[in-house]
């Protein structure tokens, strides 16, 4: 058991990039390049919020307790 939620910890770990790249301010605060007339700064929280959710399903399939759906 102490085997697996080790395992389940590195899992963990890719919760981090989605948590910490919109809090990057510096990188995304500007208009170019845009994408289909939406500044760069409205892509880039767009692309983070789908990969959150990406990375979230990820995660959560991979560390989540194999049920019986009978019981």
């Amino acid at each position: 058991m102490a085997r697996r939620a080790r395992a389940n910890r590195i899992w963990y770990l890719l919760l981090v990039p989605p948590a910490v790249a919109p809090l990057l301010t510096p990188l995304y605060n500007r208009i170019e390049p845009t994408v289909w007339g939406l500044p760069f700064f409205y892509w880039y929280q767009l692309m983070c919020a789908v990969l959150a959710m990406v990375l979230i399903t990820v995660v959560h399939m991979a560390t989540r307790e194999r049920r019986h759906e009978w019981q």
